[in-house]
């Protein structure tokens, strides 16, 4: 959680304004930072000596200036912050001086005594007795029971109040230590050390002698409530109050966490238009609220129920499996075309109509609803799933250990600072991280670290919009780069027999990717022309943190895993198949630790649902006679021709296809049957078609909602919460980038893949 959002959750709500600005500052370091590299612009950079450029991105005058501003408007915040705890630590402490009298006054048991605490004691020999006498004497035990739980209600009041306020005074300077060295680390200065132990640590609310005074009056809290309470047992008594605080701070924190996951799924929805004005209609029942995006996934789900139920009484096929198969083969691709439902629902779905439907088949014999739920649900768990758990298990330790990051900003660190070079090493970076952590988790990481580079950009500058453009397009095809970097080459790799080595994968994806890339790369140049408007940008460095034990541990099993992928076919033997090596990773990072039970869960279980509906899809398709059946009436129709023109045939079917809808569903959906139509050949190459058809998947980039690296790309937006790219931009940029990523898979891609045997 960024620290912006911390100091927000953990902030008092009614204390809200009185915190340190945490992001109004940020937004100043970045506009400091963006006045500096504007001003090494200005002075014409390509013409100042290499040796002086240190200096005058240093100017004295420049860095006073900014110190100046930061340090004047800390200043200002840490004004509030001192009158705001001054005024409410008078105001607390003046209760708790007002509590103690009336307890002191007011409580006393059945025999007329008053609890004599220490704290008290004093207090109390100086009250006349007569005045004791006389509160004893007027009071009645209902009277009593009412007084003590009001001071009960009271001291827990104040308890929490005072721990708030100790919470007020550790967070404020968390707060400065934190966007100090921001401040440090952006402008490359060392305010931190003087500003904390010149202005923050002298401030009244941060010295030891406040924090002192103030732990003392909670403990005397605590005293008291033990008195009135739990008969003198201070550590009963500190649990019961802690309770309450828990209960106050969590009813608080729903509230502000509301809030907060308002404002974060309206800022991370990628894709997703605002939301309509709901269309009031008046029914017998009532009045019913609908949206047009409601309507038309009710028609299109009518629609797909009214062509299964023609479908299921129709006699397309000579076998009634075979009708029934295609009638859910078509209801469950209308459903993933329309979006109707989530996509794992209706992957689902699958596995629920084949068995009550009874489409499967064996020697010749349709199965019973016992035997086909066996055969269904045992093809649905397939070692390709447990090679998808593995993958998740090394992209998540790669993530949360800071891996990728690092190496991703270690490369980007030596890209320089002209814009084409930039451009290029930020696509190949998108590219070689969506091998590893997907094609779904690789461009957030590349956008996060392109920030500082956004947030220094001219106004006029085009060099933006093709940066994420770049990342975006790099990022689609980095999901061909290895069999885990995206759904669609898990589906390939379950359709083809024997499965490719990952030593197969790699000599021809990576030679793929690499020329795409450098394709793509000179169209974006063309296109966007980013030098013109920007000759100079602003630098990437290095992550500085030291390597730890944990990352060369996470960093070995990887690679361990990854050779032994590499060498599956050589150790078959003894791991059979690649989906037992996945079984490693899984061990080494969730049995020490590394991962918890949470990371787990956070695995994309959707995506491994709807991978395990599609192998449910595809056994039926084929268990029922389907497939071969389609197999041979496309055979009629691509009577002729050799292997490259079915490839072009299928690569451009696949291509529109995928465009529209999901790439993985694509797969789904067309993968076994360009398998049976290669195998059906005269010279058969069911594994080249299927491989090349699983590339061309990837290669599906021309609209903003043809993957998730489009869509998360034209969610990005500057500090004005203007978009960088339109569709516009897709449709110039990705359409032809998808055209030529095809060309290469139909040319390059075909001849690796017959090279190596395919």
């Amino acid at each position: 959680m960024k620290f912006s959002h911390q100091l927000q959750f953990n902030a008092v709500p009614d204390w809200a304004e009185y915190y340190l600005p945490y992001s109004n500052l940020k937004k100043l370091i970045y506009s400091t930072e963006r006045e500096r590299v504007s001003h090494v612009r200005s002075d014409d950079y390509e013409q100042v000596p290499a040796s002086e450029r240190t200096a005058l991105m240093s100017d004295a005058d420049t860095v006073e200036r900014d110190n100046s501003r930061f340090i004047a408007a800390l200043d200002q915040s840490l004004d509030k912050i001192v009158k705001f705890y001054v005024k409410k630590e008078r105001e607390l402490y003046k209760e708790t001086d007002e509590l103690l009298k009336d307890v002191n006054r007011d409580c006393h048991d059945a025999h007329g005594n008053f609890p004599r605490r220490e704290s008290l004691v004093e207090a109390e020999s100086d009250m006349p007795p007569a005045i004791v006498s006389q509160n004893v004497a007027d009071t009645d035990p209902e009277q009593q029971h009412v007084h003590g739980n009001d001071l009960r209600r009271r001291t827990v009041d104040l308890f929490v109040l005072l721990s708030e306020l100790k919470s007020f005074v550790a967070l404020n300077q968390t707060a400065f230590s934190k966007i100090l060295k921001k401040y440090d680390k952006i402008t490359h200065s060392s305010l931190k050390r003087y500003y904390t132990q010149n202005h923050v640590a002298p401030a009244y609310p941060f010295q030891s002698a406040s924090k002192q005074h103030l732990n003392e009056r909670i403990q005397e809290t605590e005293r008291l409530y033990a008195d009135l309470t739990t008969d003198g047992d201070l550590d009963q008594a500190i649990m019961d109050l802690k309770t309450h605080l828990r209960e106050r701070i969590v009813w608080e924190r729903n509230m502000v966490w509301r809030d907060m996951v308002g404002q974060e799924r309206k800022m991370q929805t990628v894709g997703v238009r605002e939301a309509a004005k709901p269309i009031t209609l008046r029914t017998p029942c009532g009045t019913l609220q609908i949206t047009r995006d409601q309507i038309t996934q009710s028609l299109m789900l009518i629609v797909s129920i009214a062509i299964f139920i023609v479908l299921i009484n129709a006699h397309i096929f000579d076998q009634v499996e075979q009708n029934y198969c295609f009638a859910i083969l078509v209801l469950a691709s209308m459903l993933w075309a329309g979006e109707v439902m989530p996509l794992f629902v209706t992957a689902l779905l699958v596995p629920l109509l084949v068995v009550m439907l009874r489409v499967m088949r064996e020697n010749d014999e349709r199965l019973t609803a016992p035997d086909a739920t066996k055969r269904v649900f045992a093809a649905m768990f397939s070692p390709v799933i447990m090679l998808l758990l593995g993958g998740f298990a090394i992209a998540g330790a790669l993530s949360k250990y800071g891996i990728a990051k690092s190496m991703a900003t270690f490369v980007l660190s030596r890209a320089g600072t002209k814009p084409n070079r930039v451009l290029l090493v930020n696509m190949f970076v998108a590219t070689f991280a969506s091998m590893w952590i997907s094609n779904v988790a690789a461009p957030v990481l590349c956008f996060s670290l392109i920030q500082p580079i956004l947030r220094t950009l001219p106004v006029d500058s085009t060099f933006g919009s093709c940066l994420i453009m770049g990342i975006a397009l790099s990022s689609n095809l980095g999901g061909m780069a290895s069999p885990i970097s995206s759904p669609q080459n898990v589906v390939a790799i379950q359709n083809m027999n024997p499965p490719p080595s990952w030593a197969e994968w790699f000599l021809v994806a990576i030679p793929l990717c690499i020329v795409g890339n450098i394709i793509i790369w000179l169209w974006l140049l063309w296109n966007y022309n980013p030098e013109k408007h920007t000759p100079q940008i602003h630098e990437i460095r290095a992550s500085q943190d030291p390597v730890t034990w944990t990352q060369v541990y996470v960093g070995v099993v990887t690679l361990v895993t990854i050779s032994l992928w590499c060498l599956a076919h050589t150790y078959e033997s003894t791991f059979g198949d690649m989906g037992v090596i996945a079984i490693i990773p899984l061990i080494a990072f969730f049995g020490p630790g590394l991962l918890t039970k949470d990371d787990f869960n956070n695995f994309l279980w959707n995506v491994i649902m709807l991978a395990m509906g599609g192998i449910a899809l595809g056994k039926a398709v084929e268990s029922s006679g389907l497939l071969q059946t389609i197999a041979e009436r496309i055979e009629d129709m691509v009577t002729g021709f050799n292997a490259f023109e079915i490839l072009f045939v299928f690569s451009v079917l696949v291509l529109v296809m995928a465009t529209f809808i999901s790439h993985t569903v694509a797969a789904l959906i067309v993968l076994p049957i360009v398998a049976e139509v290669g195998a059906r050949l005269d010279d058969p190459r069911p594994r080249l078609l299927v491989m090349g058809t699983a590339f061309v998947c990837s290669c599906a980039m021309g609209l903003p909602v043809s993957g998730f690296p489009n869509m998360n790309a034209i969610s990005q937006e500057n500090e004005l919460g203007q978009s960088y790219l339109t569709t516009k931009d897709f449709l110039v940029n990705g359409v032809p980038s998808s055209v030529f990523a095809v060309l290469c898979v139909a040319t390059i891609g075909y001849a690796l893949m017959s090279l190596i045997g395919f």
